[in-house]
């Protein structure tokens, strides 16, 4: 209904001892004009194909991870403050539903440092997590974070490194790095840097149970799953995000990974199949919950 207040997005899923909560942020018009490495005709007549509009709109997920004894945990923070368009920022309203409170959180795992992955750890330069550490992978802080990376930022990225400074800010002392590999207990960095160097995904487990949290390695579904060739304009370095997509796409089908994106349309949960030369998208069915 037009003018109606969108309810939130939440929807919790269990995975072994935890439970793994999906919060949508929101979504955000896109347009062709911001896929890279294919024809825009091409691009075009895959949305279309795949029962989009032509021109796509962009989902924005992020993950709350609880349970087995642990205090709750956040896998990036939405736009927050930062966002564009007021389909976005909406993680707040979908995290108090869960009855998860902002203090309650102990850690943010970031997959990267772009604004809709970021832009909701600070407002008006205060922590919304005041109790948490931040964890973001090496390469991803020293590209975004030091003084001289600003400095040498081009004009037009410049809004993304003082938004990723700004971000962190509130967490001096709270902010941890690493280089992949465990980072809490039953939770794995997994790397997976083109879209920006320090991207990076997680591997959740628990028990014989595990699901792969590959946040950007996809931003627009029905355009590259079938053609994993394609890429987006806010890709860092777009050649190692398609040999990453490609590698990681060919190994999930490979093993019948469960997974789930930052930009996968809500819930976001699934699996990746074959599909002639490229892949589709098979979304877990959800059957009930507490």
């Amino acid at each position: 209904m037009a003018g109606s207040k969108a309810l939130p997005g939440v929807l919790r899923w269990n995975l072994g001892d935890l439970t793994v909560t999906a919060l949508n942020d929101g979504w955000f018009q896109g347009s062709l004009d911001l896929v890279t490495g294919i024809d825009k005709a091409e691009a075009g007549r895959l949305q279309v194909a795949g029962f989009r509009t032509e021109q796509p709109k962009i989902t924005l997920n992020a993950f709350l991870i609880t349970g087995a004894g642990r205090k709750p945990v956040l896998v990036d923070t939405g736009y927050g403050a930062l966002a564009p368009a007021e389909t976005l920022g909406r993680l707040g309203t979908a995290l108090a539903t869960t009855g998860v409170k902002p203090e309650d959180v102990e850690t943010v795992l970031l997959t990267h440092l772009h604004p809709d992955h970021c832009g909701g750890l600070a407002a008006d330069g205060k922590a919304v997590y005041p109790n948490a550490e931040i964890v973001v992978h090496a390469d991803e802080a020293a590209h975004w974070l030091p003084d001289e990376a600003l400095a040498k930022a081009p004009a037009e990225a410049k809004e993304y490194f003082e938004g990723a400074r700004n971000a962190v800010a509130p967490y001096k002392g709270r902010m941890r790095d690493h280089r992949g590999g465990e980072v809490l207990p039953g939770i794995e960095a997994v790397p997976l840097p083109g879209h920006t160097p320090g991207h990076c995904g997680f591997r959740i487990s628990s028990g014989s149970q595990s699901l792969l949290m590959w946040t950007d390695v996809v931003h627009i579904p029905a355009i590259q799953f079938k053609n994993p060739e394609a890429g987006v304009g806010f890709d860092v370095d777009g050649d190692q995000a398609r040999q990453t997509r490609k590698r990681i796409m060919d190994e999930v089908a490979s093993e019948r990974t469960f997974i789930a994106g930052s930009h996968l349309e809500f819930p976001a949960f699934g699996y990746v199949d074959r599909d002639g030369a490229g892949y589709s998208f098979v979304p877990a069915l959800w059957v009930g919950g507490e």
